[in-house]
């Protein structure tokens, strides 16, 4: 639904005025599944990705707040490890995220994750899979450095102790995921173009060949749709990130508590 939305100049059976008429009609003209359309290539890129994120990321957080903050919780630190820790998880999902779109576009021609990947390759160069991947990540390390922050600090006024408390780690999870949302949309908007090269727009301002570049797409972006062209989108984007933040989060603290414990366990 968020490729969905942010097109620029979409086709006319696929101009959407709202989150839920554009899941209607997607299930009603395309099938039940099409709204889980490139589902696989997200799962497949998604574990090596969060596993390196999360890592990285509690690495760099103890080792940043020793210095920052000695035996305390330095907000810094958690924003600089967030975004260190989004170096090496998008350089990972960017390919996937490539494809991802492209499979999601209304009357997309490819028909599976492998001959889109050839097609793009073949036709675009393996430097397609990489065109967005300055974008992204101008977009994402504000993005992650907001969110950790966010959680971090209400994580101190909900979980003090920073026991494992799922209630806490959800309600924290999900804010801190639709504020960070709602703030990096507009990048997230030229991301799309960048990762998807919608035809029609693209055509419709004369340019030939494949467009690259942020400050290429942020202009784009400008001259078809205005400053509302930045936020196109924004709704599905906040609905989707706020489940999807609340739900890794819980995992996360979860099998961080699980293994702590285990590991505790079988101290002598």
């Amino acid at each position: 639904l968020q490729t969905r939305m942010q097109s620029l100049q979409p086709d006319p059976k696929a101009q959407y005025r709202s989150v839920y008429g554009a899941l209607k009609k997607m299930v009603l003209t395309e099938g039940l599944w099409r709204p889980l359309r490139g589902i696989n290539v997200t799962m497949l890129g998604a574990g090596p990705a969060h596993a390196l994120y999360f890592a990285c990321y509690e690495k760099m957080k103890k080792s940043l707040s020793d210095i920052f903050q000695p035996g305390g919780n330095s907000h810094l630190a958690n924003g600089i490890a967030g975004s260190v820790a989004t170096l090496l998880h998008d350089a990972v999902m960017n390919p996937a995220e490539v494809v991802k779109q492209r499979l999601q576009m209304f009357n997309s021609p490819y028909s599976s994750v492998l001959g889109c990947v050839r097609t793009v390759h073949r036709t675009e160069g393996f430097a397609a899979f990489y065109r967005s991947y300055t974008t992204q990540l101008t977009m994402n390390v504000p993005f992650q450095a907001i969110h950790f922050i966010t959680y971090e600090l209400l994580q101190e006024h909900l979980n003090p102790p920073r026991h494992y408390n799922p209630g806490s780690h959800i309600v924290a999870g999900a804010v801190a995921g639709a504020v960070a949302a709602a703030a990096t949309t507009p990048l997230d908007v030229c991301k799309t173009l960048l990762n998807t090269q919608e035809n029609t727009a693209l055509s419709s301002l004369n340019i030939r060949g494949h467009l690259s570049g942020m400050a290429n797409a942020i202009g784009t972006v400008y001259h078809l749709g205005g400053l509302p062209g930045f936020f196109k989108g924004v709704q599905a984007r906040v609905i989707y990130q706020m489940p999807s933040t609340a739900i890794a989060w819980s995992v996360y603290e979860f099998f961080k508590s699980f293994l702590s414990r285990r590991a505790l366990e079988k101290k002598p």
